[in-house]
């Protein structure tokens, strides 16, 4: 057979987490080093890799029913490569240090096995009930790869220069930086998009860091557990309270 799509070839990077064009990552397993992955978000292997569910302590699952917010979550272990995508979006690296990553649980496609993640709370700074969101905090030190709807826009904070964005709009931020969520209007129903502009929630980020920002408003089509597709539906305000994780491990 002879045709362009032969091109398209695996990229021979050494690194263990390696973009295969823009829309797809592969992991190089070995030596004991696990990588934890979205569920049902590999596309291909070579090698002798196994896939197991990833166990999730109680009050992980306890936090994740209570705010909504599901990461179901596979492990793959052995020796050999793995790929993985997700709904053909756009696939990015990150090096998760001492500034920590928070990050809507919709955008995560992979991350080494030995970071810790669990799910945080935010609160609208009006004090409404039921208006802040949730989202993960991973900490640690390790990669993780995560997604978005479109070319992003990494968007740096000082403590000079602060940055506000739609909520439904940003994906990931440093967990190291003050958050507050806030909608600039003087009209009774916060519920609704400010008058006709459009505009909901946004969020103001302070303090030292980085925010990344998708060119869409809208979540992707997620899976549920029971394989049921669900449509697009517009995204829920991500945020982080300062210290606002629900209790212990």
């Amino acid at each position: 057979m002879q045709s362009p799509i032969f091109n398209n070839t695996v990229n021979q990077s050494q690194d263990r987490f390696a973009l295969q064009g823009s829309h797809m990552l592969r992991v190089n397993l070995g030596r004991g080093d696990d990588v934890v992955a979205r569920a049902g978000s590999m596309v291909a292997f070579e090698g002798m890799v196994e896939f197991d569910g990833e166990y999730q302590s109680p009050g992980q699952r306890q936090r994740q029913q209570h705010a909504g917010e599901a990461l179901p979550l596979m492990r793959c272990f052995g020796q050999g490569q793995v790929y993985f995508a997700n709904l053909a979006q756009h696939v990015h690296v990150l090096d998760v240090d001492h500034e920590g990553l928070t990050v809507d649980s919709s955008y995560v496609l992979a991350l080494d096995a030995h970071l810790h993640w669990d799910v945080v709370s935010v609160e609208s700074q009006y004090g409404i009930p039921g208006v802040g969101a949730y989202n993960l905090v991973i900490s640690g030190q390790g990669k993780v790869a995560i997604t978005t709807s479109g070319g992003p826009l990494a968007m740096r904070v000082t403590p000079d220069r602060y940055v506000s964005a739609d909520a439904d709009a940003v994906v990931a931020w440093s967990s190291s930086l003050r958050v507050q969520m806030q909608a600039q209007t003087s009209s009774k129903p916060v519920w609704s998009r400010r008058g006709n502009t459009g505009e909901g929630w946004e969020l103001s980020f302070m303090g030292d860091g980085h925010v990344v920002v998708q060119p869409s408003e809208l979540l992707p089509p997620q899976q549920t557990s029971f394989g049921e597709p669900l449509p697009f539906r517009q995204g829920q305000a991500p945020g982080l309270n300062q210290g606002g994780a629900w209790g212990p491990r």
